[in-house]
């Protein structure tokens, strides 16, 4: 009897292993003939704060839509971060479009120095010491993505060695 209850219901949503935060939301309109069209565009981070994030932008007429479209083009854009403990192995430059973004490792209680819309990408990407700087453009995709650009270009020491076919040892001096 209860088994034929429970398929009536609903299924239970899966709990995700990915958090999810909004960087920025923003409201457009195109002016047609009959008017104004609003939409909604949102900037979306997603990550297990293991190493693991992405970047997603969704756009539609209604902000839970754009939520939901922007969640889902992140989960498609994941990547995987070096990590150096809590920390990244070395300083980057990320550029993407006019955003420029300057990623610093630092020492174990530093935390996260950073600007608004870098610190939901960090903090989901799992990395609790750093310092961060936007250098150019405000503009949040572009900082967004100059970041996750940033975070792509780290190699840890043993990626490197690997790449140039010598011992990780060596490399370290």
């Amino acid at each position: 009897m209860t088994n034929r209850n429970m398929s009536r219901r609903e299924p239970r949503k899966k709990e995700s292993e990915f958090k999810e935060q909004m960087v920025s939301l923003n409201r457009v309109s195109k002016t047609v003939k009959g008017g104004r069209i609003a939409r909604f565009a949102a900037v979306m981070v997603v990550g297990d704060g293991n190493g693991r994030v992405g970047v997603g932008l969704g756009k539609a007429a209604e902000v839970p839509e754009a939520i939901r479209k922007g969640i889902e083009d992140a989960k498609k854009n994941l990547i995987e971060v070096s990590l150096k403990g809590s920390t990244i192995p070395h300083e980057v430059i990320g550029i993407y479009g006019a955003g420029k973004v300057l990623l610093k490792p630092a020492a174990p209680g530093t935390g996260i120095i950073a600007g608004v819309k870098i610190r939901p990408v960090l903090e989901l990407a799992g990395i609790k010491n750093i310092r961060a700087k936007s250098l150019r453009s405000n503009n949040p995709v572009n900082v967004v993505k100059a970041t996750i650009e940033g975070l792509r270009a780290l190699r840890s020491a043993e990626e490197v060695a690997k790449i140039r076919d010598i011992d990780a040892e060596a490399l370290r001096g």
